[in-house]
């Protein structure tokens, strides 16, 4: 797994990612072409043996309190290997990086799993947006998350982990 920065030559790439997660309400590639190019914005892609796999972007403004993850997705054959996880902690530490205290995000509320990897890194749902996502009907639960909780629990793992090796 190789997280890098995105580059517009990635656009290509990730409107196909774009297009095979998110058939019904795709960005388009103008939309994502202007969210590459952002200086507010961080994008990275998840590469695998060259070929990119997956993207995420957060904007944060540099010395804004807030940030808002925009868009994470990876190939289906690559999820629930950690990739979503560690996509989403970097894109983290970029908000942090630029002085965020807190980040939010919307998720659909048909995609329990993505819902679920938020909830395991302290997100918390504020609210809901009533069929926010179009053409589907679908709500969105709008999360937050406090950037202190998301330290807190990422050394909670890495404790979690060094003593099950200590213990092996």
């Amino acid at each position: 797994m190789t997280l890098r920065a995105a580059t517009p030559d990635d656009l290509d790439a990730i409107m196909a990612i774009e297009h095979r997660s998110f058939p019904t309400d795709a960005w388009s590639p103008q939309a994502m072409a202007l969210e590459l190019a952002n200086p507010h914005g961080r994008y990275l892609v998840d590469e695998h043996e060259g070929t990119v796999v997956g993207y995420g972007g957060v904007r944060a403004l540099e010395g804004g309190s807030d940030a808002d993850i925009q868009t994470i997705a990876l190939d289906a054959e690559y999820r629930g290997a950690g990739r979503g996880r560690a996509l989403l902690r970097a894109l983290l530490s970029a908000a942090a990086e630029r002085g965020a205290r807190e980040v939010f995000l919307e998720v659909r509320a048909d995609n329990p799993t993505a819902e679920g990897l938020y909830r395991s890194e302290g997100f918390e749902e504020i609210g809901r947006r009533p069929r926010y996502y179009q053409p589907d009907d679908i709500d969105a639960i709008v999360m937050r998350l406090a950037l202190q909780h998301s330290r807190a629990a990422e050394q909670r793992t890495i404790d979690s982990d060094a003593a099950k090796e200590a213990s092996a």
